[in-house]
This record gives C-alpha cells, structure tokens and sequence, in this order.
C-alpha cells in the first residue's frame, strides 16, 4: 500500500476538496493534525472503497493525513501514537493501518500489543498488516492464535505462511486436540494453514 494508492481509491470522497485542504495544513503546520484526523470520517464518509479492499474512506482519508506529516516532524511516532490513544476505534484502526507507511522503524509496536490485547477484532486484525513485520515471533504466534480463537480470518494476517514455524504448528495442533476433545470445530481457515504447516514440516 502507497500513499499514491490511497488518493487514488479517494477519488470518489464525498468532500475531495475539504481532504486536499486538509493534507496542505497537516503539511504545513503539523499540530493542526489533532482536529482533522478526528474529522475525516465526517468529511469523506465511512464506505467500503471498492479500489481498495479492506480499507474505509475515513481510514485512508486519516491515513494520507498521516503521511502528509513532514518527515523532519522529530514527534512522528509519538503523534501517532498520540492519534491512537485519544482516538475512538475507527481512529485507531487508522493509525494501525497507516504505521507501515510512516518512516517510523519499529517504534509503533507497543500500539500492535495494544491492539491484540483488546476484544476488538477489527483492531487486531488491523495490527496483523504488513506492519507487524516488527513484533517478535512469540507475540506474532500469539497474535495469530487470538485470530484463530476470536474468529478473525487469518487471511488479514500478513506475510503468515512464510512466517509461520514449527512452534506454531505445534500450538495450533494442540488447540486442535482441544477443540476436538470438547466436540468444537477449529475455523475452516485455521485447518488450512496446520495441514500446510503440517505438510511443509514433514517433506522438510
């Protein structure tokens, strides 16, 4: 995902010239940030972009708000995060989705854990993106089991089978062996990816 995506799949905003505006000031004096990222979901709506699966329009409005910060701005990470706290869920789900595009090495990672730790799914599956490239595995192997308890699709995770190892087949084998033995069923997607990890470990 690229900023140059998001403003094309936002083309079709119900307000194109309050967004604009809204990315010049943000440019131009950071701070201003805090009014209007909370406002863009008045301003270019909350749909589904068909351009852009698994996004909103108030998501990628927030998102571009993000990147138009200056990336001289010293308080990037802490604006953020700043952004995260104060936000309401789609604010944070924002946030979470923008981290990937930010120059801000692994410095969100404690919103990720924040994120998993709630009871929103949308929220940990909006930690799970290409951004979660930087939580360690133990987390990541937690974050996937949550996903498979709560019932988040694993196809949200990413990059998953090439990160996916041996302690992870063992830990949803057994969640496997427990559904079973309880007369629950593991998700369709969940006894997908044992028998890929399963396979994968027994030809290696």
């Amino acid at each position: 995902m690229t900023p140059d995506e998001l403003r094309a799949a936002l083309r079709g905003v119900p307000d194109p010239e309050w967004l604009a505006t809204a990315l010049r000031r943000v440019a131009a004096e950071p701070a201003t940030i805090a009014r209007l990222f909370p406002a863009a979901g008045r301003h270019c709506g909350r749909a589904e972009l068909p351009d852009l699966p698994g996004w909103t329009a108030d998501e990628a409005a927030r998102a571009l708000l993000l990147t138009a910060l200056p990336t001289a701005h010293t308080g990037l990470a802490g604006q953020a995060e700043t952004l995260y706290r104060t936000g309401d869920a789609a604010e944070k789900r924002a946030v979470l989705k923008a981290l990937p595009l930010l120059p801000i090495g692994a410095a969100g990672v404690p919103l990720l854990h924040d994120a998993i730790r709630t009871n929103d799914t949308r929220l940990v599956a909006a930690a799970l993106g290409p951004y979660a490239r930087h939580l360690d595995q133990p987390a990541w192997r937690q974050a996937v089991l949550k996903c498979v308890f709560t019932g988040v699709p694993l196809a949200v995770v990413a990059d998953l089978d090439a990160r996916a190892d041996g302690e992870l087949t063992q830990m949803l084998g057994g969640l496997a062996d427990e559904r079973r033995a309880a007369g629950r069923e593991m998700p369709a997607d969940a006894v997908a990816l044992l028998d890929r990890l399963t396979t994968h470990h027994r030809e290696v």
